[in-house]
C-alpha cells in the first residue's frame, strides 16, 4: 500500500486508523459477530506502530475509527465506543506524541425493525457522546477533537419499503408464499437471517393466524424474506409491504439468476408519487458486456 500511495500522489496528510480491540471489550452483536473474529481493523499494539511508521513517512494528523456492532438499540453503544477511542486516542499522545484529531465512531446505530423495539433517542446519545469528551479529551492537549458519525442505516433505513406480490403458493412440510421479488432486491434477511416487518396491503387489522415463509425464486434455500411468521392469510395477488428497506434494499441490490432490478417510487410530501428510478431491463443487464464479434 505505501508504495501505491507513494507513486499516486504520495502519502496524505491525515489518515484514519481502525481499531479492532478483539477481546479486549464485550461489545458485540449476532450481526458483526464478536471484534475478535472480524477481519477489520488493527490490534492495538498494530495501531501504535502504524503511527509511527506513518509519522516517519510524513503523515502528520491522525484520526481513529472502529465498528463493532451493527444496528445497536443500546444507547450506550456510541458513547460506550467514544470512550474506547479517546482512551486510546489519550494513550497515542502520551506514548508517541502524534495527536489524533478527529474519532469516527462509525455506523452501527440502529433502528426498529421489530414493531415492538424503540429506536435509540438520538438527542440522548449525543448528550452522552458529549460527557465522554468532556471527561476524557476536555482540558488535555487533544482539545479540541472533532467527532464523526456514520449513521446511513438509522436515516434512510425506515424510509424505503420493498412492496412485492404474492405469485405462489406451495404446500409441503412448510407453507410457502413465493413473491415476485427476491434476495436480490433485499439481501439482509438472506445472509444475516435478519427481521424485516411485512404487512399483508389491505388486510393490516386481520387475525394473523397462519404460518408462512415468504420466498423468492432464487436457486438458493435462504432466499426468504421471513421464516415461520404468523401472518394474515395471504391469497394469490396480494401485495406485501416489507418495512425498513431504505438503507439496505437498492443499495445491496444485484442481478444474481438473471433478475433485474427493480424501480423505485417516491412517495412526495403531498402524498402524490413518482417514478424515480425505472426498473432495469435486459438491455441494462448486457450495457456492460464488451465481447469480441457482438455488436
Amino acid at each position: 500500500m505505501i508504495p501505491y500511495l507513494a507513486k499516486h500522489g504520495g502519502i496524505p496528510q491525515r489518515i484514519s486508523l481502525r481499531y479492532n480491540p478483539g477481546g479486549d471489550v464485550a461489545i458485540s452483536n449476532s450481526v458483526m459477530g464478536h471484534p475478535g473474529d472480524a477481519k477489520f481493523g488493527m490490534t492495538r499494539d498494530q495501531i501504535f506502530e502504524s503511527v509511527e511508521k506513518l509519522s516517519a513517512l510524513g503523515v502528520k494528523e491522525f484520526a481513529l475509527h472502529s465498528f463493532l456492532v451493527s444496528s445497536a438499540l443500546d444507547p450506550t453503544y456510541y458513547p460506550g465506543m467514544a470512550a474506547l477511542l479517546m482512551q486510546l486516542a489519550l494513550d497515542i499522545f502520551r506514548q508517541t506524541g502524534r495527536r489524533v484529531s478527529m474519532i469516527n465512531l462509525s455506523g452501527g446505530l440502529g433502528i426498529p425493525y421489530r414493531p415492538e423495539e424503540d429506536a435509540p433517542e438520538i438527542g440522548k446519545v449525543g448528550k452522552a457522546v458529549r460527557e465522554m469528551y468532556e471527561w476524557y479529551i476536555n482540558g488535555t492537549e487533544l482539545a479540541p477533537m472533532r467527532i464523526a458519525c456514520e449513521l446511513g442505516r438509522w436515516m434512510t433505513g425506515p424510509c424505503g419499503w420493498l412492496v412485492t406480490r404474492a405469485i405462489h403458493e406451495k404446500r409441503i412440510h412448510k407453507h410457502y408464499i413465493g413473491v415476485d421479488a427476491s434476495a436480490c432486491d433485499l439481501m439482509r434477511p438472506a445472509i444475516y437471517g435478519a427481521y424485516h416487518h411485512i404487512t399483508v396491503c389491505g388486510k393490516e387489522t386481520d387475525r394473523a393466524d397462519q404460518l408462512y415463509d415468504v420466498v423468492g425464486s432464487l436457486c438458493e434455500n435462504n432466499d426468504k424474506f421471513c421464516i415461520d411468521r404468523m401472518l394474515p392469510k395471504i391469497d394469490i395477488g396480494d401485495l406485501l409491504l416489507i418495512h425498513d428497506a431504505g438503507a439496505h434494499g437498492r443499495a445491496m441490490g444485484y442481478n444474481y439468476n438473471g433478475k433485474m432490478r427493480c424501480g423505485e417510487v417516491l412517495l412526495e410530501e403531498d402524498g402524490s408519487f413518482r417514478v424515480i428510478r425505472r426498473a432495469e431491463t435486459p438491455a441494462d443487464y448486457f450495457a456492460t458486456l464488451d465481447y469480441p464479434g457482438l455488436v
